[in-house]
């Protein structure tokens, strides 16, 4: 379990996470101006955002596979 939480919180990948939050917000911002619109456009950009780069891993995982 311990070893878990250590894998868990040790990955370069959260990193990733106020990354595409304020890419979706910034995104979101350059489209519409009142508050609701903007975060409503950033929860949809982040999404697509995670959603790609889950299907990279996930391509970029069975490639390495068979190395």
């Amino acid at each position: 379990m311990l070893l878990f939480a250590v894998t868990l919180f040790g990955n370069h990948l959260w990193f990733a996470l106020p990354l595409v939050i304020s890419i979706s917000l910034v995104y979101g911002a350059t489209r519409h101006e009142e508050m609701q619109p903007i975060l409503h456009h950033a929860a949809k950009a982040g999404l697509w955002i995670l959603s790609f780069m889950a299907l990279v891993f996930v391509v970029l995982f069975f490639l390495s596979w068979r190395l």
